[in-house]
């Protein structure tokens, strides 16, 4: 049986329409890759892809990379935005470009 909840505890639990979907990404920069060329490649990463999609990236790395995906605001990322960035970093010659299912960012292992 579902249980009513009201708005305002919906939007403190993050659930129904304040749900917030993500998934994680991961990737490698070809060995012996300069570090000029990582910080280049990361913020074409962030101008041309996370920003101009309006997701955010919480992560971090050098030569591997790997971190969460969502939305910068409260909301469903879907399956092109996914698309997006694996075909961005495979296309910039990124190896091992792994992106996970979509999943509640506020409630997963």
């Amino acid at each position: 049986m579902a249980q009513q909840r009201s708005r305002r505890l919906r939007k403190k639990m993050r659930l129904d329409e304040f749900q917030e979907i993500g998934f994680m990404v991961s990737w490698e920069f070809p060995e012996g890759t300069e570090v000029e060329k990582v910080d280049a490649t990361i913020d074409s990463l962030i101008n041309e892809v996370f920003e101009a999609q309006d997701l955010s990236f919480e992560g971090g790395g050098y030569l591997q990379w790997d971190g969460l995906v969502c939305l910068q605001k409260i909301g469903k990322c879907t399956e092109e935005h996914r698309a997006i960035v694996s075909k961005w970093l495979e296309s910039k010659g990124m190896t091992n470009v792994k992106t996970s299912e979509l999943m509640d960012i506020n409630y997963f292992d």
